[in-house]
């Protein structure tokens, strides 16, 4: 497994910033704050993906430039 790039890194943040304001919607009973959570959550899963996806396209166009090398 490769090293996570930015996108990955901060998608993960993301996620764990609105996990902590869920609860404290939650904590507040506050509706609104946990749907706004959810919402910024979905956004670092989404950026995360991204990440994981270009990182993966990076690997597979250096595998296939050490195969033209050969």
């Amino acid at each position: 497994m490769s090293i996570p790039n930015k996108d990955e890194l901060e998608g993960k943040a993301k996620q764990a910033a609105a996990d902590i304001k869920k609860k404290a919607g939650d904590w507040t009973d506050d509706p609104e704050m946990e749907v706004e959570a959810e919402q910024e959550r979905a956004e670092g899963e989404f950026q995360e993906d991204y990440g994981k996806i270009k990182r993966e396209a990076g690997e597979k166009i250096e595998e296939a430039g050490k195969r033209l090398k050969r």
